[in-house]
């Protein structure tokens, strides 16, 4: 791809660029979602009718914390082409309800999990 002659031809570019990325990382995040509930409506199913499945709850706070690392990316993409102070105040207070949700997920993940020393 040739490089355009004027800076404002190759910023329009990369805004382009940027947007089309931030579009796609969000497309993702939106996905593991999907792809998340699916696999716990499997398992809730799956558990219903008797069958011994994985911790419903674990495998989905996974997914959703998965997703809510993709959904900061895009958020952080979308700041950079469009860095005014409106957009970074909302970027951190976006990202730090994110990252106050995904500590929690986290958290509850581990409290799930046997600890190593229990382990036979």
């Amino acid at each position: 791809m040739p490089l355009p002659a004027h800076p404002e031809a190759l910023e329009a570019a990369v805004i382009a660029l940027a947007s089309w990325l931030k579009l796609g990382i969000e497309a993702v995040s939106i996905a593991i979602i999907l792809v998340a509930m699916m696999l716990a409506l499997g398992r809730l199913l799956g558990q219903a009718v008797g069958r011994a499945a994985p911790d419903v709850r674990m495998g989905l706070a996974r997914g959703l914390s998965l997703a809510l690392e993709f959904q900061l990316a895009a958020d952080i993409v979308g700041t950079a082409i469009s860095p005014g102070w409106d957009q970074i105040g909302k970027l951190a207070a976006v990202a730090a309800i994110r990252t106050f949700l995904n500590i929690f997920l986290q958290r509850e993940m581990e409290a799930g999990r046997p600890h190593p020393a229990a382990r036979p």
